[in-house]
Formats: structure tokens, C-alpha cells, sequence
């Protein structure tokens, strides 16, 4: 196993930059995943997009730069797993045989070990996710990136040549969507297209009964998506059975197959693929 050494760059500048660019270049579509605020859920639609778009056929890579906060290992089901080293650099954990992931986590040996790392250091550790992880061809790379706008979805954004996109998740209520409204503005001060807006955790849906109930209000993603001028990718419904298939490492797309936020993933799914086609 070789974890990954963040280190001071060995190489030049301009070679890092040609051995990045030559990674990304086998890389279709890449879209960072984006929140104004934690607590939104965004690494659970990160998550479940990602293993939507992998069971539609395509060759899809998670990478996962909340340092400080890395969950993608246990909801994927593969936390304890760890990097490996090959010829063609670090190979990412291996989630389904068209999914590969990335994480802080995957280069630590204990799980309780904080992260304690000013911003330079954290823009060499995401730097070494996208040059030397080996990613090989794909057509989807996502990249959950913390809450905020921040360093690290900076240095992703700056990092990555042609980002297909940004993807940002919100709750419904007032509080969750001033903050998404910033994150959109940031991507535009980057030029970075704007796939959509997610409303997540939009009403409750009752696991006896069936019956939604709207605890943190319901539309307020849809409302700032029209006047933005931006799209509206779909609603998410909030279901008790998510947090327990997340916290089993279960993918909720492939658990619950004919569950309501499923089909929302979905719709999700053919949303993003029409618009960056």
C-alpha cells in the first residue's frame, strides 16, 4: 500500500502543469460539486450521482477534497481501503468496476487523525488528486468539494483545465439558499458554467405512511434557480432510509432502487448529461 506523501513539489512547475494536463485531457466532463453551507447533504448527492451516472454505463471517478471532513470512503462502502502504487501513478480505490474514488481518507492509516493544514498544503494535496492519482479515461470525474467558497473549491476550480461545470445542493429554507446564491455567483466570477441547482432534503417523506411533509419548507431552490437565470435540476426528498444505507456504506441509487429520491437521482442524471453534452 503506498499512501499518498504530500510533500514539496520535486518537479517543475511546468511539468506539474503538463503531467495534470495530460491526465484531465482523458477526461470528458468535469463537474465539482458545490454547497454554501454544510449540512446541506451534498456528499450524499455527490455520492449518489456518481453511482447513478456509473449505472448508466459510463466511466465515472469520485474525488473527494474535504480534507477535513472526508466521508465519501464510508458511504461508498469502502472505508478502510487505501491507495495503491502502480507505474502509472497512485491508483484510486476501486468502487465498481466503472467507479473509482478518492479520498483524503484512503492516505491515512487512523481515521480519528485530525487534518490540521493551512491552505498551501491543502492546494498540494488536491493538486496530487488530479496529476497523480491514475484516472485513465473517463467520462464523468466529480469533485465534492467542502462547504463554502473557499480554498479548496478554489484550487479545484483553478486547477482542473475546462471544468464542464458546477453543480450547486441546497436545503430549501431562506438560511441554506443566501448561501447557495454565492456559490453560484462564484462559479460565474470563474467562468465556470452552472449545470443546475439541487433542492435537497425537500420535504419528508413518511416511512409508514408515505404522506411528504415539507420540515424545511419545499421550493426555495426552484425560486433561486429561476431568478439566477440558472437551471433547476430536481428535487430531493428527504428519507429515513438514506441516512441508514449511507451509514452502511449502500449507495441509496442502488439499494432503493424504487424509491422516490432514486428516481429524483435519475432525473438528475438526464439533466446533467443533456446539458453537458
Amino acid at each position: 500500500m503506498k499512501p499518498i506523501q504530500i510533500t514539496e513539489p520535486n518537479k517543475k512547475e511546468e511539468d506539474q502543469d503538463k503531467e495534470l494536463k495530460n491526465r484531465m485531457s482523458r477526461i470528458k466532463h468535469k463537474i465539482i460539486v458545490m454547497s454554501g453551507k454544510g449540512g446541506v447533504g451534498k456528499t450524499s448527492v455527490s455520492v449518489n450521482l456518481s453511482y447513478a451516472l456509473a449505472l448508466t454505463g459510463r466511466e465515472v471517478g469520485l474525488v473527494d477534497i474535504d480534507l477535513h471532513g472526508p466521508n465519501i470512503a464510508k458511504m461508498l462502502g469502502v472505508e478502510g481501503q487505501g491507495f495503491t502504487g502502480s507505474d502509472n501513478g497512485i491508483e484510486p480505490v476501486r468502487v465498481l468496476p466503472n467507479l473509482k474514488a478518492a479520498s483524503i481518507s484512503f492516505a491515512t492509516a487512523n481515521p480519528d487523525m485530525p487534518i490540521i493544514w493551512r491552505g498551501p498544503l491543502k492546494m498540494s494535496a488536491i493538486r496530487q488528486f488530479l496529476e497523480e492519482i491514475n484516472w485513465g479515461d473517463l467520462d464523468y470525474l466529480v469533485v465534492d468539494s467542502p462547504p463554502g467558497t473557499g480554498d479548496e473549491p478554489l484550487s479545484a476550480c483553478q486547477l482542473i483545465p475546462e471544468v464542464s461545470g458546477a453543480i450547486i445542493v441546497t436545503t430549501p429554507q431562506d438560511v441554506s439558499i443566501l448561501d447557495a446564491r454565492k456559490s453560484v455567483f462564484f462559479a460565474r466570477q470563474l467562468k465556470i458554467p452552472v449545470i443546475g441547482i439541487i433542492e435537497n432534503m425537500s420535504g419528508f417523506v413518511c416511512p409508514h405512511c408515505g404522506k411528504e411533509t415539507p420540515i424545511f419548507k419545499k421550493g426555495g431552490g426552484e425560486k433561486a434557480a429561476k431568478d439566477l437565470g440558472v437551471p433547476f435540476l430536481g428535487r430531493i426528498p428527504f428519507e429515513t432510509a438514506m441516512v441508514e444505507m449511507a451509514d452502511k456504506g449502500l449507495p441509496f441509487v442502488q439499494s432503493r432502487k424504487d424509491a422516490p429520491s432514486t428516481a429524483a437521482f435519475q432525473e438528475i442524471v438526464r439533466h446533467i448529461v443533456t446539458f453537458v453534452a
